[in-house]
């Protein structure tokens, strides 16, 4: 990506019905029906942004293995078959981009970036022996906590304690989220948290192996999620896979601070895939 040549991208959210769940997407492009919209403006390549199917509803869509089959029942009913796809995986984003290529590798995916991939012993990483028994023994008691301090908090406030966030860290307003003080919102991520301690344990070499060719690893430094030891192992484990360490501090949550950095190394990861179709 040439950072002197900037182009203004349109961005806008839609809310879209998948798995029974009224769903957030956030578009970035002139597009806007991938099926119908046959112009100019229909893009020939998707890249899809996964965070930390058909329309039939998920049974727990909210719980871990509920989240990777809205993530496939999105692509199913929203995007054409033949759309090729770029995955871009940041933290359990990278454990379901896996998991959507183990249990759909018809997917025409021609390139999956893993960001800080958090796809093995969560609970036993240095942010992990804090976060397991906050979020599997005592989760409830931190339902009622943030039921009592957020419930009462006009949206007013809450919203502008959000915005006040984002712009001491420069995230335009469209990029950022406006319901982490929902405790409904909290109590849902505390639910996925709880499963990915449990649940994110051995990594899945077999579907790495069978896709090594398309996946870029991206590890920190100072990781407390995925430690640098994490990424010793799957180096050693597949030393032909393209497995990259960062040279620059970066942290787990870059997108408080280093999205723009980020942002241009992955435009530059893509730019021969994105060159050839």
């Amino acid at each position: 990506m040439d950072s002197e040549n900037k182009e203004e991208i349109p961005v806008h959210e839609e809310f879209l019905l998948c798995c029974g769940i009224e769903t957030k997407v956030l578009k970035c492009g002139p597009w806007t029906d991938l099926f119908n919209d046959q112009g100019a403006y229909r893009p020939k390549v998707l890249i899809l942004i996964i965070t930390d199917s058909n329309t039939q509803e998920v049974k727990d869509v909210y719980g871990l293995h509920g989240q990777i089959e809205h993530k496939l029942a999105f692509l199913r009913t929203y995007v054409p078959k033949q759309m090729k796809l770029v995955l871009i995986g940041h933290s359990i984003g990278c454990y379901i981009s896996l998991q959507m290529l183990k249990y759909a590798p018809e997917l025409p995916v021609i390139r999956s970036l893993m960001l800080f991939p958090t796809i093995e012993r969560m609970s036993v990483s240095p942010n992990g022996k804090i976060a397991t028994p906050l979020l599997c023994w005592f989760r409830y008691a931190l339902y009622a906590i943030s039921y009592i301090l957020l419930k009462p908090l006009p949206e007013s406030i809450k919203s502008f304690i959000i915005r006040s966030f984002g712009q001491a860290r420069s995230i335009p307003d469209e990029c950022m989220c406006m319901s982490p003080l929902d405790p409904f919102c909290l109590a849902n991520a505390a639910y996925l948290g709880g499963q990915e301690m449990v649940q994110v344990v051995e990594r899945d070499n077999e579907t790495i192996k069978k896709h090594l060719s398309k996946l870029i690893f991206y590890y920190g430094t100072i990781d407390r999620w995925c430690p640098k030891e994490y990424y010793d192992d799957i180096k050693k484990d597949f030393p032909e896979g393209d497995i990259q360490l960062c040279e620059k501090k970066i942290p787990h949550a870059f997108i408080l601070s280093h999205s723009q950095a980020m942002a241009e190394m992955a435009a530059d990861w893509l730019k021969d895939d994105l060159s050839k179709i």
